[in-house]
């Protein structure tokens, strides 16, 4: 296993003048499209970007896309999550949940998700994307506020169901924008840095809980814990609608040669172009015949039926432990930081070994399978125990940014990435409507059918995440035995007429980006099934 800066280059044909030449494979020049035309703002040269100047570029886009995508995943984690703290707060008394009433609240929300997942994905790819999130943001926001009117049943189911809708466009959303501004290798890291706004979430909503928690007047602790992150994420509405470009070519940050260099740099490095795209049903067909597509469809499925039950019942699971309802909120802040360092860390990692990916998801949820089995034989051995079963469920949240890294590298073509996006996210539900109905009320506080579907959950993930690499592996071989070189797991395929480009570091893309003379071609929106020199990241 090698640092992308250890790889050797694809091929070296000869010694020329230039460094970059080393990391080409020249294929017979394929028949101009007489059809195709360059997009929009092409007609201006980036002309040469040189490393400094490429990293300022980068650094900027950095500062501005990756505060707001944390940010939005930070609001989108307590939004949906609060509802565990607030049922430790006087919400099931105050409207009066009996029986499963209380699961049926957590598990409705995914089948608002569920209802809007598809839709969502084929408006993300046709609407102006910062005006449509942020116009999501204010009913999403209001949608929170309104929980705190609500006085019985009826009024919580539906609106949990509304929140499930609005918040389905969170996720889609926020994998179209990393894969429009970064490369291959760049995405792992930033998928890491805004998921793990999740965790981030978890330890802010858990200090906001024990915080709004001693409050003692009429409204009670839980409604205002809905009332101000309702208003914060109405806010943050405005935040996406001033500061968000809609794509690289309107990024009022960058000026034109910048913005052309930075939209350059991914039809090289990434998965090529996003704006301008159209839905292709073709490649929706190509998506559900592709075996990776039902792989990582079950991998995901699998993750969360235990996230499902263990988000909406952590607290109850907690004050099961002999701690009291303010103590619980507490102890939800160490496992949320260990879910932000394994969801940072192994973003990171993946970023930069192109082969570990799969290998990082089966290490993240083996732990989760120990700690289920402890919390499920929690009769028989002291409480400190179960509760560090407990904090080591807390790195199963990191294999779905794992996953959403692979969908992101690993599928080319706007509606091919965009479908696999939204399948992707009918398992998520799937799941999330399934794992709370294991936490049966009769066997309330143990739950021990729930932490025994946990652990085979688990351990059913680890199995086929195996599979998932090891098909990916022998894809990759296939590639490269028919099409007779072995192409990059870092690069976008086969561009400039026929130049296979290893990207093996961020100077590679920086020298490509100059050099290489882009064809119209190079910009069309063609799947990965179909890119000559295209390899699957492991």
């Amino acid at each position: 296993m090698a640092m992308p800066h250890e790889q050797e280059p694809l091929l070296q044909i000869g010694q020329t003048e230039s460094n970059l030449s080393r990391n080409y494979i020249t294929m017979a020049p394929e028949e101009a499209t007489p059809t195709a035309t360059l997009p929009s703002g092409t007609d201006e040269a980036s002309g040469n970007i040189d490393q400094d100047e490429a990293r300022r570029i980068l650094r900027r886009i950095d500062w501005r896309i990756m505060p707001l995508l944390f940010l939005i995943y930070t609001f989108n984690f307590m939004d949906k999550t609060i509802l565990s703290s607030a049922s430790v707060f006087g919400l099931r008394e105050d409207t009066h949940l009996e029986g499963s009433n209380y699961s049926w609240i957590s598990s409705v929300f995914y089948f608002g998700y569920f209802l809007w997942a598809y839709p969502t994905t084929l408006l993300v790819a046709r609407l102006p994307i910062a005006k449509y999130l942020a116009a999501n943001t204010f009913v999403w926001g209001a949608v929170v506020a309104l929980t705190a009117a609500c006085s019985n049943y009826g009024g919580l189911i539906t609106v949990r169901f509304f929140l499930g809708v609005a918040e389905a466009t969170i996720s889609p959303a926020l994998m179209f924008i990393t894969s429009t501004w970064y490369t291959r290798d760049e995405i792992p890291t930033r998928t890491g840095i805004w998921f793990a706004g999740n965790s981030v979430g978890g330890i802010i909503s858990s200090l906001l809980a024990y915080g709004i928690g001693h409050i003692t007047d009429n409204i009670h602790p839980w409604r205002w814990m809905f009332i101000i992150l309702g208003v914060a994420t109405f806010l943050l509405g405005f935040g996406l609608l001033f500061l968000l470009p809609d794509t690289i070519s309107k990024a009022k940050f960058l000026n034109a040669r910048e913005r052309q260099w930075a939209g350059d740099r991914i039809v090289i490095a990434g998965t090529g172009r996003t704006e301008n795209a159209t839905w292709k049903w073709e490649q929706t067909v190509e998506c559900l015949q592709d075996p990776k597509t039902w792989l990582i469809f079950s991998i995901a499925l699998l993750c969360q039926i235990p996230n499902g039950g263990t988000q909406n019942f952590a607290n109850l699971v907690i004050t099961s432990f002999g701690f009291t309802s303010l103590q619980s909120t507490l102890i939800n802040i160490p496992y949320s930081i260990i879910s932000v360092a394994a969801i940072s860390g192994t973003g990171w990692l993946a970023g930069h070994f192109r082969s570990i990916n799969c290998m990082l998801i089966g290490l993240v949820v083996i732990p989760p399978v120990v700690g289920s089995a402890l919390i499920g034989s929690r009769s028989s051995i002291p409480h400190g125990v179960s509760l560090f079963g407990y904090f080591l469920l807390s790195t199963g949240p990191a294999g779905l940014p794992l996953l959403l890294s692979l969908v992101q590298s690993n599928y080319r073509g706007v509606t091919k990435k965009m479908t696999m996006t939204a399948l992707l996210f009918v398992a998520y539900c799937t799941g999330n409507i399934v794992g709370p109905q294991l936490f049966i009320s009769d066997e309330e506080p143990t739950y021990d059918t729930a932490f025994r579907a946990i652990m085979i959950c688990y351990a059913l993930a680890v199995c086929l995440v195996a599979v998932l690499r090891i098909y990916l592996q022998l894809v990759n071989k296939r590639r490269q035995r028919e099409e007779g070189i072995q192409g990059s797991a870092g690069a976008s395929g086969a561009i400039g007429g026929g130049k296979v480009v290893d990207v093996v570091d961020g100077r590679n893309v920086i020298e490509a980006v100059n050099e290489v003379q882009l064809r119209p071609e190079d910009y069309e929106d063609v799947t990965d099934w179909k890119t000559f020199g295209f390899r699957y990241r492991l």
